[in-house]
């Protein structure tokens, strides 16, 4: 080994013995020098994790945790999972990155196994992200150019009511809540939201001045609020009568999450985004243009990404699609989504219950939840409220109802304990 070699080889691995020494220290100790080195847009850490296994994560203090979020709604196969680990190792070992100069045969397999998955009519294509944010980003981008003519142009976006689709400018545009868009105005989109679920509010306001709908077949953020098939092939219908596009935003409801592949199955859209669950934890986001007529709006030099199709990230991908497919993890979504229901109905104090396979909300009777969420933390759950009523459950799809279970039996006293 050369001197220079020696050299890096040196400080790359003093590098990685920082953070293991760092792992060795304390919650707290950890909290404070996250807060004097990192940007505080996520607030203040719950907790440090350091360790995770199957659906369960350790804290720096040593503490056990059943991962109810799963990294919200990214963890598709848990922690740790051997296939996922060895197929990102074994890829990055070969080829970690190569541009979009070039292509790589993880690539060119992943867009085809999500083409195939997605009963993508011919000539669909797929473009790969980073994130669910980039992927609507890109989705966005592709509806400018449904932009009509200078004498009868389509200058209008619609969304959904509590609709969520990223943080970029871009995406944001496209988000309801004001809070989130008010200190980045003016937004890049002329965007009007619509009540969710309402067909006739839909069917007034989709015209010929509309470029696109962006639609969440379930509304994650906003709850696990559920839209119905009949709606969803209505927007097919209203979107196609106008001539504007139809894309459909399954960055969280995607990739085995609702017991199918895509929540919106079997109504194809004109576009599709994904990401969270598509890499079982490594990033990575796409947006699937479905048909030939659709793909023609992007050509080359329209849009890009150093990162995008990255091999490691689309191995990822294909280890999580073929673990889904060979242990029949739908079907197991299915069933132990159902169960948890089923059981969360039972329990005291919680006043409705709704979602569908692992993506699952239940409201309280009481504007608990954020306290609910501590006490939950406290006993070894990690669980989410989306608002003050509301809590939210997407553990990994791997999640068994023996484990789901023990968060039943604590809920009572949980309930109890927050109230």
């Amino acid at each position: 080994m050369s001197e220079h070699a020696a050299e890096t080889t040196s400080s790359a691995l003093a590098g990685t013995a920082d953070a293991a020494g760092l792992a060795q220290l304390s919650s707290a100790a950890l909290a404070e020098r996250y807060s004097s080195s990192l940007l505080g847009v996520f607030g203040t850490p719950q907790r440090v994790l350091v360790r995770g296994a199957g659906c369960h994560v350790w804290d720096a203090d040593g503490n056990q945790y059943l991962d109810l979020l799963g990294g919200i709604a990214v963890n598709t196969l848990g922690h740790g999972h051997p296939l996922l680990a060895s197929v990102i190792s074994s890829q990055l070992s070969t080829l970690g990155h190569v541009s979009n100069f070039f292509t790589s045969p993880s690539q060119i397999a992943l867009a085809e196994k999500l083409l195939d998955i997605s009963a993508a009519p011919a000539g669909s294509k797929v473009f790969f992200a980073n994130s669910g944010t980039e992927a609507n980003e890109a989705a966005l981008k592709l509806t400018r150019r449904n932009a009509g003519t200078p004498q009868a142009p389509r200058t209008k976006v619609i969304a959904l009511e509590h609709s969520f689709h990223g943080r970029t400018l871009g995406a944001l545009s496209l988000t309801y809540k004001e809070k989130y868009r008010a200190p980045f105005a003016p937004l890049p989109e002329n965007v009007s939201w619509i009540p969710a679920g309402d067909i006739d509010a839909l069917r007034a306001a989709v015209d010929e001045t509309v470029a696109a709908v962006f639609i969440e077949p379930i509304q994650g953020e906003a709850g696990v609020k559920m839209l119905s098939a009949q709606y969803l092939q209505a927007a097919r219908d209203i979107t196609r009568e106008a001539g504007a596009l139809l894309v459909f935003d399954e960055v969280q409801t995607g990739m085995g999450r609702t017991g199918a592949f895509f929540a919106s199955a079997p109504v194809i859209p004109d576009v599709m985004t994904l990401a969270k669950g598509l890499g079982g934890g490594f990033p990575i986001g796409a947006m699937i243009v479905f048909g030939e007529e659709n793909t023609r709006w992007l050509a080359p030099g329209d849009h890009g990404t150093t990162f995008g199709g990255n091999p490691v990230a689309c191995a990822a991908g294909l280890a999580v699609i073929h673990t889904i497919e060979s242990q029949n993890l739908l079907a197991h979504v299915r069933a132990t989504g159902a169960w948890l229901r089923e059981q969360l109905a039972g329990v005291e104090g919680i006043a409705a219950v709704r979602g569908a396979g692992l993506l699952t909300a239940f409201e309280l009777e009481s504007a608990n939840a954020p306290k609910l969420v501590a006490a939950a933390l406290d006993a070894g759950f990690i669980v989410n409220a989306t608002d003050e009523k509301t809590i939210r459950l997407a553990p990994p799809l791997v999640i068994t109802t023996e484990q789901l279970g023990t968060l039943i039996a604590a809920l009572p006293q949980l309930i109890r304990a927050a109230s």
